[in-house]
């Protein structure tokens, strides 16, 4: 069709959006002769296994994989004050299961948002401390040096501190930060250094950092 100067073009009809096919999560069935072994999960090798898991636990029965990490957990806890149904609980120990840590801790309330865990508390073991004096009590019990992460007057840098190995790092609620009886029985509270605007970094973010200094003390042998 000629269009005459000075006329707008006639609209053209939109074209069909076409869906992106979505990523396939994880492997599908298991192509050739079955493997042999108490620890394969026969329904996972005919369906496919799409957990998130790495590549080694593919079609692993769930207590395999459990029983595996059990055998060389690091000597590390995680612990988190839950009085308000802090959001970063889920993610706190998502960090917790990558970095193999012994157990993590819910202190005060029981029931927290398991979104953000993506699965990985059923591969974590998670126990629960309905006070802050049950807490302390189990710790010195099992001979583990409380460690704080917070902003006190008298915290210490993170990065220049000497963790020990056998340890539990305590983070308080998202706001209020770790309460008073935590931080009196703490043998230390470490803070994070920072060199932006703002005061603090959430406590998803604190128990990664901490986490991961441990694990260049303990595992790759960097002193501080």
């Amino acid at each position: 069709m000629t269009q005459t100067p000075g006329t707008p073009a006639e609209p053209q009809p939109a074209a069909e959006d076409t869906p992106e096919p979505k990523p396939e999560v994880g492997v599908g069935p298991w192509e050739g002769e079955w493997p042999q072994g108490d620890h394969w999960d026969p329904d996972l090798l005919s369906d496919g296994d799409r957990r998130n898991v790495v590549d080694k636990y593919r079609y692993w029965k769930h207590d395999a994989i459990v029983a595996d990490l059990d055998s060389k957990r690091h000597e590390f806890h995680i612990a988190i004050e839950n009085w308000q149904h802090d959001l970063n609980i889920g993610t706190v120990v998502r960090t917790a299961n990558a970095f193999l840590a012994k157990e993590v801790h819910i202190i005060g309330r029981r029931r927290w948002n398991r979104r953000g865990a993506m699965v990985t508390d059923r591969y974590q073991h998670v126990r629960h401390h309905p006070t802050v004096e049950d807490f302390v009590a189990w710790a010195q019990g099992e001979g583990l040096a409380i460690i704080g992460i917070d902003i006190f007057p008298d915290s210490v840098p993170l990065e220049t501190y000497e963790l020990p190995r056998k340890c539990v790092l305590v983070f308080g609620q998202e706001g209020p930060g770790l309460t008073p009886e935590v931080h009196e029985a703490a043998a230390a509270t470490l803070s994070i250094e920072q060199f932006g605007s703002t005061r603090s970094i959430n406590a998803g973010s604190a128990a990664a950092i901490a986490m991961h200094a441990w694990v260049r003390r303990h595992v790759f042998g960097q002193y501080v």
